[in-house]
C-alpha cells in the first residue's frame, strides 16, 4: 500500500491534478474538522466497487483515503485491495497531520469528541458500574 504526506497531497491539489479524497470517519467527526478537499465515505458503510462506480471513470486514477490519523484509513485501503483497486493511497498521520501542517480543513459549528475518546469513556463508565454493582451485593 503506498502512503503520501499530507502537505504532497495538498501539493498535488494546488498543481490541479485532480485528486479524490475520501475521509473514512463517522459523519459526526467529519462534521466537525476534515481536510477541505475531502468527502466522508464512513468505513463502516464503505462499498470499494461503489465508491469506484462513482468515480465517473477515473477509477485508474489513485484515490487518497484519510481518517483521524490513519489506522482506519489503513483498513479502507485494505477493503479496496482486496476488491481489486490496487491504486488506493493512505495519507499519513491523517487529519491530525493535515491540520498540524496548517493546511485548509473545514470545520463544523460543533465539537465532536474523537471515537477513541468516546471508547474510552463508555469503558470507564461500565468499570464503574460493576464496581458499584459489586458493592451492592
Amino acid at each position: 500500500m503506498r502512503t503520501i504526506a499530507a502537505s504532497e497531497l495538498f501539493e498535488l491539489c494546488q498543481r490541479g491534478e485532480g485528486v479524490e479524497l475520501i475521509d473514512v470517519r463517522t459523519p459526526a467527526e467529519f462534521q466537525a474538522v476534515h481536510a477541505t478537499p475531502a468527502r466522508n465515505e464512513p468505513l463502516e458503510r464503505l462499498q470499494p466497487k461503489q465508491v469506484m462506480a462513482g468515480r465517473n471513470g477515473q477509477a485508474d486514477r489513485p484515490l487518497y483515503v484519510i481518517c483521524r490519523t490513519g489506522g482506519r484509513a489503513e483498513m479502507a485501503c485494505q477493503k479496496f485491495i482486496a476488491a481489486g483497486y490496487e491504486n488506493v493511497v493512505l495519507v499519513s498521520g491523517g487529519t491530525q497531520a493535515w491540520e498540524t501542517a496548517g493546511l485548509p480543513v473545514t470545520r463544523g459549528r460543533r465539537k465532536v469528541l474523537p471515537l477513541d475518546r468516546q471508547m474510552r469513556i463508555v469503558a470507564g463508565a461500565l468499570v464503574l458500574i460493576g464496581v458499584l454493582l459489586s458493592l451492592l451485593h
